[in-house]
């Protein structure tokens, strides 16, 4: 079997800002494994606020031994990037083999189309209320906010867009203390859920505080062994490939958190179809599901995945699965 790696690079329809900062450019690694004339293609995100770059990634892809199947590669290389996207190609590659779905040989029922949420990016508030009443026919918005400026930002939200759903990330940008003082008005204004208030590694002070509304973890939980640190702390988990190492991990971890009383939301770096097409899989059934990234580019691969009034459809074997 032959392992390339290829760094790709896909513009952004307009920059997409967080609280650690902004880009106009999704950059992502793409893998590709062939055995006897079948490929399969997988997608990673590096993601620098977990250690992670497009030439420490590339070098942990490139380090694999070439006979590394999926069973091996879940100790060949820890939960991350990296292993996201060798587990996807590997995935595909055993469906393109074998002429069946991914689905069908992960014991999973057939996708159908998902309602994704989409996302906001954090800006001055007068500028996030003209976009959310741009996107305000969307059912599902995410704001991102993490700044001591939020609820100027979430009111003019909501005024752009009075009848959709509102999800926040504040991405690790929050204090226990601020969440409290914010909570009652989230409530007010209809926020559905709270992502990741409270930067990781602090999550204890989750334990003392009242939690009016769904708190879900996301840098806090990345795998299976993520779970035990989430339990009075969070009601949700939300699973992205690019932390869980992989579709094989994701599947577990889905499996896992719902057996422990977790709801379950399914998210993703800023990425091509190709990302989001195993996480597609995993997404079915979620609370919630955010898997906007192709929504969020000027260009996509081809074939991307369709996205209409029904939702995100599951992606083409052509790209994917």
């Amino acid at each position: 079997m032959t392992i390339t790696v290829l760094d790709d690079s896909f513009p952004l329809a307009r920059a997409f800002t967080i609280s650690r900062g902004s880009r106009m450019a999704a950059h992502v690694l793409s893998v590709r494994v062939a055995r006897d004339g079948v490929a399969g293609q997988g997608e990673c995100v590096p993601y620098a606020r977990y250690g992670e770059s497009l030439e420490s990634v590339r070098a942990q892809i490139e380090a694999l031994p070439h006979d590394i199947d999926r069973r091996s590669l879940q100790e060949a290389l820890p939960a991350g990037a990296a292993r996201n996207a060798v587990d996807c190609a590997l995935w595909d590659l055993e469906a393109k083999r074998a002429g069946v779905p991914v689905w069908k040989l992960a014991g999973l029922e057939a996708p159908k189309p998902l309602v994704t949420a989409y996302t906001l990016s954090l800006d001055a508030p007068e500028a996030m209320e003209a976009r959310a009443r741009e996107e305000a026919h969307r059912p599902l918005l995410k704001i991102k906010l993490g700044t001591p400026d939020d609820m100027a930002r979430l009111e003019a939200v909501r005024r752009g867009a009075p009848r959709s759903t509102i999800i926040v990330d504040a991405n690790e940008g929050w204090t226990a203390a601020t969440y409290a003082e914010l909570a009652p008005h989230l409530l007010r204004l209809g926020v559905a859920l709270v992502e990741q208030p409270l930067p990781a590694g602090e999550d204890a002070a989750l334990e003392g505080v009242a939690r009016p509304l769904p708190v879900c973890a996301d840098e806090s939980c990345h795998d299976r062994a993520s779970l035990p640190g989430l339990r009075g702390r969070y009601d949700m988990a939300n699973i992205k490939l690019d932390k869980t190492g992989g579709l094989t991990e994701a599947l577990a971890l889905r499996d896992a958190a719902r057996a422990e009383g977790f709801r379950v939301m399914v998210g993703c770096m800023v990425g091509s179809s190709l990302a989001m097409a195993p996480a597609h899989l995993v997404a079915q059934g979620a609370e919630v599901v955010d898997l906007d990234g192709p929504l969020l580019l000027a260009a996509d691969r081809e074939p991307p995945m369709r996205h209409d009034g029904e939702g995100l459809h599951p992606a083409e074997s052509a790209l994917w699965g």
